[in-house]
Parts: C-alpha cells; structure tokens; sequence
C-alpha cells in the first residue's frame, strides 16, 4: 500500500484537524499541544502517533523530523503538510509591527517550524476577526513572511463557514493555505450544494438518548445502554460510523457502540428549565442569553469558555431544542462533526473547551482533500484498525496530567476545582 501524506500538527488541543486531515488520507505523525489535559485526549484518540506536550516555543524542525524518522519514516523525509491555528491578538503597538507585538509570539512560532521543516504545504487557522479593520495588517504581514520563507499564499484567502461542509454549525473561521515554491497551489473546498450535506440540529441529535434519564450519569460521563441508538438520520449514520465509509480514509478504531460518552448531566434547578421550556427554538433565554437550538437549523457557534488563567469558566453551551436543559459535551461534538467514537476529557468544562476550540473535522477533512489532490496522491482506505488509549487519560486534572507527562504545569493553577468523573 503507497505511504500515506505527512503532517504535522501544532497547537492541537483534542484533535479535530488531526482527525480531518486523517479523515482524508493523512497520517498526523505528531501533533503538538501545550495543555497537557488537551494532549492527554489527544494521545488517548490517536494512540498509533506522537503527542508532544509542550509549547512550539520549545520544539525544532529538526527534533520533528527525527521523531518522525523514529517511527518509520523515509530517510529523505519530506514532511507534506504542517497545520495549526496559532493564538493571536491581530494588532500591533504603535510604531511596531504586529507580528512584533510579544502577544503575537505564537504565530512567529508557527513562521519559525515552517521555515525549519520546510514542508510542501501549511495550513494556519484562526479567528474571521483577523481580516477586519485593522486585523488585516497582521494578515498582510503574516502573508508576506510566508512569502519571504519561499511559500506561495493561496489568493485571495479565504473565510469558511463549517456548515457549508456537512457541519450542524454556523462557524466561520479564515483558513490560509501556502504551499513551498514550485509546487502546485492547492483550491479552495467548494460548499456542497446538496441539502443532504447540510445536517440540523435534529439530524444531529434525535437519536441520542436524553441524559436526564440515566441517574448514573449525575457523577460521571458515560453509561452502558441496553441497545446502541438507531440513528434515524444520514448524518447519525455517519456520527456512528455505521457503515465502512464513514471512516472516509481514516483508521478505524476498536470502540463499544453502546456505550454513551461524554454525557454527564447539568444540574439545573427547576426555575431554570422553566424557563428553558418557555424559550422558543431559535431565540436566546434572556437571563443566560444562552441560544435554544432550532431542530431545522443549525447551531451557533460552539465556544472554548475561559482558561484557567482568566476563571475557567464553561462554555455556554446552548439549550436543546427537545429537553429543557443545556446540551452535554456529547452532543456538542455531534453539532461539531466528531464522531461518537472520539471521546472528549470527562469533564464538562474540559470537554466543551476542547471541543469548542477545535477545527470540525468534517470541514478540516474538505481541505485536507484539496491539499491530497495538489500533492497528486489518490488516498487509500487503510486496513489496520487501532486501539484507543487508556481510558484513565480522559479524567486527569491537570495535576495528574503534568505527572503523566513527567513535565511541570505550564499554567497558573485553576481559580477552582475540577469535576471529578469516572469513566467506562
């Protein structure tokens, strides 16, 4: 079977353009990710690859290479893609550029691994507010120091929206695409026009057994079903990976159907699900201004929350259009295009976190399609399937991550306690 395409992830979190990029053909030998909980649920999904946990400050080229080298890698290693959505402020100082600004300092980071790796192609994610007002400066100079480590930058760049590309999400997010000189420039994906690739909420979620039904899931995120749900959609099919084209040309993973993840229940009070039940699909309950799912739409976009250094506080997640509480983390990755396989931390605020920070997958996967076909390479449906990690991973606090690790806590600590969970 031809080697499948090398790529490297930075700044990964749980892995949603991981899975996308393997989705479509790649084999993410090493993804990079200084949160050391992100990294554990990162390691725990991709078992068969690096994870590194630390910051790219702290990484070279060369140290990636050799790494790839140690797994098998060509001699001649030529690494095809390298990716990441570096965190940035997009503004300068005055009289600075904005790449100079020490906010910035990531995004020179990602320039940095680049130029040191060399790869055929990047990908750089980030935030729609990068090309506004005065943002596009950053953009402009961000582009032109690609330019100037010999990469040509797909023009004119562009913003994608994830619910043009099978996504129960209104997320818009600017995607840059450079490839090394010389080489072929990779498309745009184009937005299906077929309905049937535009999922809603309800196809997202009607299958999944309500939460609040199952007292175990008060104190932790999973529960044995008697039978798996049916999903009753397309796009539940494909959550489920009922068929073997739902693992597109990824690997597929040995994993237990009827077991429900990533569900542990929101405790809300009565008055609040009152008041849930009064809010009409599609309009926000005042109070929280938490959105109400509309079953014929699609969601709004799905947020990180705060860090530990700013409050660690969770996610708003939104309400669901069926039962009168705030959707679990579980179903927030359906709403994102993870599927039912791919667990997220146990808990809700690490779970949602990640999941919020994330690339959807399904979107990460139609540009991973267009940089295959530049590369020139016909993906291949591999034969092996892989274990996932160690189901301790999924509920360390950060504490035990960092001992996990062997590595000190690269953060503040936490402003509170994390929730404890089991796991099956």
């Amino acid at each position: 079977m031809p080697q499948r395409p090398i790529a490297i992830d930075l700044f990964a979190g749980a892995g949603g353009l991981s899975l996308g990029f393997e989705q479509g053909g790649f084999d993410v030998a090493i993804a990079v990710e200084i949160d050391p909980v992100h990294g554990l649920v990162h390691h725990f999904n991709f078992a068969q690859w690096v994870t590194l946990p630390r910051s790219v400050k702290e990484v070279t080229g060369k140290a990636l290479r050799e790494k790839i080298r140690a797994q098998g890698g060509d001699g001649d290693l030529d690494v095809d893609v390298v990716m990441g959505g570096a965190p940035c402020q997009g503004f300068s100082l005055i009289g600075q550029r904005a790449l100079d600004d020490p906010r910035n300092f990531l995004v020179k980071e990602f320039l940095r691994i680049v130029r040191e790796v060399q790869p055929k192609y990047f990908l750089f994610e980030n935030v729609k507010g990068l090309t506004i007002g005065r943002h596009r400066q950053f953009l402009k100079e961000l582009i032109g120091e690609a330019e100037a480590a010999d990469y040509q930058v797909v023009t004119p760049w562009q913003v994608l929206n994830a619910a043009d590309f099978g996504v129960p999400q209104n997320r818009e997010r600017l995607f840059l695409l450079g490839a090394r000189r010389g080489l072929p420039l990779p498309n745009y994906p184009e937005p299906s026009d077929d309905q049937s690739d535009r999922p809603t909420c309800q196809d997202a979620l009607a299958d999944l057994p309500d939460a609040d039904t199952f007292a175990q899931l008060r104190d932790r995120d999973t529960v044995k079903l008697k039978t798996p749900p049916m999903p009753v959609s397309a796009y539940g099919q494909k959550m489920r990976c009922s068929s073997p084209n739902a693992w597109h040309f990824g690997y597929q993973r040995y994993w237990d159907p009827q077991i429900l993840t990533s569900s542990v229940r929101t405790q809300h009070t009565r008055k609040i699900r009152d008041r849930f039940r009064q809010t009409r699909p599609g309009t926000r309950d005042q109070p929280s201004r938490f959105l109400k799912l509309d079953p014929n739409g699609v969601a709004n976009t799905l947020r990180a929350g705060t860090d530990s250094a700013r409050g660690a506080f969770t996610s708003p997640r939104p309400i669901h259009y069926q039962y009168n509480r705030c959707v679990t983390v579980r179903e927030m990755a359906r709403l994102h295009g993870f599927p039912d396989w791919f667990r997220l931390h146990a808990t809700k605020w690490h779970g949602a976190r990640q999941i919020g920070n994330s690339v959807p997958p399904p979107l990460a996967r139609a540009i991973a399609a267009e940089i295959i076909q530049a590369l020139g390479h016909t993906p291949n449906r591999p034969a092996e399937i892989y274990e996932l990690g160690d189901r301790h991973l999924l509920s360390m606090d950060i504490s035990a991550a960092c001992r996990y690790w062997k590595i000190d806590n690269p953060f503040a600590p936490r402003s509170r306690p994390a929730f404890a969970a089991s796991t099956d």
